[in-house]
């Protein structure tokens, strides 16, 4: 219980300091600032509310139940490139939930990823890099499919802590390929009492009784698309390989989103997920969403 408390307000001071760093670097820029301090970032935020609803009356033949759902999406960005030099920090909050009659409240959304990337440019096209990323969720989460709906995950069950040093190859504005022979990977569970994810009883690769896994030697590859197809529609995928070296069984992991602009403020977004983890599930597990909404960006680009 003390290490669940532990880590829960570890995490609670890491996402305040985040907004608060967020919200520094987008909108306090003081009269102190200089011309030459804001020339090298590239600063942009974005905060979506999507609202879906419909109803029908009892007698209405073609069938249909009473649902409304509610999803937001927080995204940011903080770049900075400055001769040889770059930093880009990435941050992106989901959490979205249905109410269905008969059935009653379930979420549809949830994520919580933070993202740092130091480089220095060893050659063209080439960099060297460190980089550190975490991910997590909001809250439970169920196994609707069995009849006790046993909780199968939660806040902070699980995290993934990763860190990663390599080279970063960019041959394209739109593409890179970041590849780390050196990528340790720490896997938190600080609930218990989740269902196993493996017969043996360990929860997302985290033995019985314990909190934290720990896989030092390890590798890592990472391939990002982040391309604007046409005016008002643009493509962001990642692909993500990590492997250990003592067992040498690759996780992989694909997130792609289509992100489509009626307006300044209208957009429409199409993201689908592909994961295959021996440790989580035997099976490759999916997810698909769809989200029309009111989107609201805040952009500072580098000058």
């Amino acid at each position: 219980m003390q290490t669940n408390r532990f880590f829960r307000r570890v995490l609670l001071a890491a996402c305040l300091y985040s907004l608060m760093m967020w919200a520094n670097i987008l909108h306090a820029q003081s009269d102190a600032t200089t011309a030459q301090d804001t020339t090298y970032w590239d600063k942009k935020m974005s905060l979506g509310i999507n609202f879906n609803q419909g109803s029908f009356s009892s007698n209405w033949k073609a069938g249909g139940t009473n649902s409304i759902a509610v999803g937001t999406v927080f995204t940011a960005k903080a770049n900075y490139k400055k001769a040889k030099w770059s930093w880009a920090n990435d941050a992106e909050l989901l959490y979205g939930l249905v109410w269905t009659d008969g059935i009653g409240q379930r979420k549809n959304a949830d994520r919580i990823f933070l993202n740092s990337v130091a480089g220095y440019q060893i050659a063209n096209h080439w960099d060297v890099f460190l980089s550190g990323n975490f991910l997590s969720q909001f809250a439970p989460g169920f196994d609707y499919a069995k009849t006790d709906q046993p909780r199968i995950s939660n806040f902070f069950a699980p995290a993934f802590l990763t860190f990663a040093i390599g080279f970063d190859y960019k041959p394209k504005p739109w593409f890179s390929l970041k590849m780390s022979p050196f990528s340790p990977r720490f896997t938190i569970v600080t609930d218990n009492g989740i269902l196993p994810t493996s017969p043996d009883g360990r929860r997302y690769g985290v033995e019985a009784g314990k909190t934290v896994r720990s896989e030092i030697a390890a590798a890592q590859i990472q391939a990002d698309i982040n391309a604007k197809l046409a005016e008002n529609i643009s493509l962001k995928a990642r692909y993500l390989l990590f492997a250990n070296y003592q067992q040498f069984d690759p996780d992989h992991r694909l997130d792609a989103l289509l992100e489509m602009a009626v307006n300044k403020y209208i957009k429409v977004n199409f993201g689908a997920t592909l994961l295959y983890d021996t440790d989580q599930d035997t099976a490759i597990q999916w997810n698909q969403i769809l989200n029309v909404g009111f989107l609201y960006t805040v952009a500072r680009p580098a000058k």
